[in-house]
């Protein structure tokens, strides 16, 4: 199996420098701003930001007229360096350890893909990770947790994190400022926990890495709908964390167990034009077995304790359907029953209009479009395209074209990915003509 990304960034070519910043941002920021965090303090978390920033703007503003550089990553991490010395030296409040910081720096490896240092045997050995941790302190609300380790490690944008979490970007904003308000209130110490505390950070970690993986599984932006390197790194991530004595618990592995199922199923969920496909039309052929059988190892493992959390019932439902021969064959009703277990835990709007098309394929289009009707927070998912879109795809099986129609075209109106608009529109003619 590759576990590379299946179309990554051409990092030799300049005629596309922007995709190819976005695409270091993506995967070098984290790592940048993990080291100059461990060198100058969490409380200066934002100035890590800030250099790494500036670093990413210079690349835009030279490689066009000097040529893309052999090593980019390396040239990041050599400009993020020279940066970080020049502010040593110039502000005053690192003069009684200017010494110590800049000899720190100057040792800081430039190749990109140096191996962590090894650390003990009982903290985080991967510095993106060991931040996560940090960022997600008990004393930081959860959510404004979640949201500064997405921008600041996981290279996200605000309106990609208020996507995930279906609010505002204005609310991402505030989070934003008050987990960095609360750093520099607490004077947080950017340590690694260990024993009961590294458990209790967890639950933030792992939430961190499903939006990530999310993210990559079904892009909130650009041109592409999947960014496969993003899943790649919540694999990764997860990984280190299902490998870690203090947090190899059935948690983690059920969410490891559940970017496995999707990722191998990421080649059919486009056909080769770049356009989404419908489950029921995916070449099953193109997913890969030995993932899903990767899936299913962390999935047994998962099974152990005595807790049912929503990554389990995730990591069900993609079982379900990774194992089934074809779509005909799924075993909905398994499915139905984890989704009822599922809003029991979880009584999010999005859970429910998911189990709604579950509904809808043990029962028929009817019950389905009952259920979504039904749902107790229906107001808060109007404005969200899938709502409509299911809406109309059960509309449609109960031939009513009129009413797909509408619906059709309202989820157009409400889709932001190019992607989705091309099949929405493709779904919207069908309808159109056979109305």
């Amino acid at each position: 199996m590759n576990a590379a990304p299946t179309n990554p960034v051409d990092l030799g070519s300049s005629t596309n420098i922007p995709k190819l910043t976005e695409h270091l941002f993506r995967h070098e920021s984290g790592k940048l701003v993990s080291v100059l965090t461990g060198i100058f303090g969490i409380q200066r978390l934002q100035m890590a930001e800030d250099i790494v920033q500036e670093s990413l703007i210079r690349a835009l503003q030279t490689w066009p007229y000097y040529g893309v550089p052999k090593n980019p990553a390396a040239w990041l991490t050599q400009t993020a360096k020279n940066m970080a010395l020049d502010i040593i030296r110039r502000e005053k409040s690192f003069r009684d350890k200017q010494d110590q910081i800049i000899a720190t720096v100057e040792q800081w490896s430039s190749k990109a893909e140096t191996e962590d240092a090894a650390k003990f045997e009982d903290e985080i050995k991967d510095d993106r990770l060991r931040l996560m941790f940090t960022c997600c302190h008990p004393l930081i609300p959860q959510e404004a947790q979640i949201a500064l380790a997405l921008k600041t490690l996981c290279g996200f944008s605000p309106i990609e994190i208020a996507q995930g979490f279906l609010t505002s970007e204005a609310a991402i904003a505030k989070r934003l400022t008050r987990a960095r308000s609360k750093i520099q209130e607490l004077q947080l110490p950017f340590e690694i926990p260990t024993g009961e505390e590294l458990s209790l950070r967890l639950e933030g970690v792992l939430k961190i890495l499903y939006l990530l993986f999310n993210e990559g599984y079904k892009a909130s932006s650009g041109e592409s709908l999947i960014r496969e390197s993003l899943c790649h790194e919540a694999i990764r991530l997860a990984t280190l964390l299902a490998s870690h004595p203090a947090t190899s618990d059935p948690k983690t592995h059920a969410l490891l167990a559940l970017m496995w199922f999707n990722t191998a199923r990421l080649a059919g969920r486009v056909d080769s034009d770049g356009n989404l496909l419908l489950l029921k039309d995916q070449n099953r052929n193109t997913w890969d077995q030995e993932m899903i059988l990767r899936g299913l190892v962390h999935l047994g493992q998962a099974a152990t304790g005595d807790e049912l959390s929503e990554f389990h019932l995730q990591a069900g439902i993609a079982a379900c359907h990774s194992m089934a021969r074809d779509y005909t064959s799924t075993d909905w009703a398994r499915i139905l029953a984890y989704y009822d277990r599922w809003v029991e835990i979880n009584d999010s709007p999005i859970v429910a209009l998911n189990r709604a098309v579950a509904i809808a394929e043990v029962s028929g289009p009817d019950e389905g479009i009952n259920a979504v009707n039904a749902i107790s927070q229906l107001d808060a998912i109007k404005g969200y395209y899938l709502t409509h879109a299911i809406l109309a795809e059960l509309e449609s099986r109960k031939a009513n074209y009129k009413a797909a129609v509408k619906h059709w075209k309202r989820a157009l109106e409400l889709s932001e990915h190019q992607a989705e608009k091309a099949f929405l529109t493709q779904q919207l003619n069908a309808s159109q003509t056979a109305a």
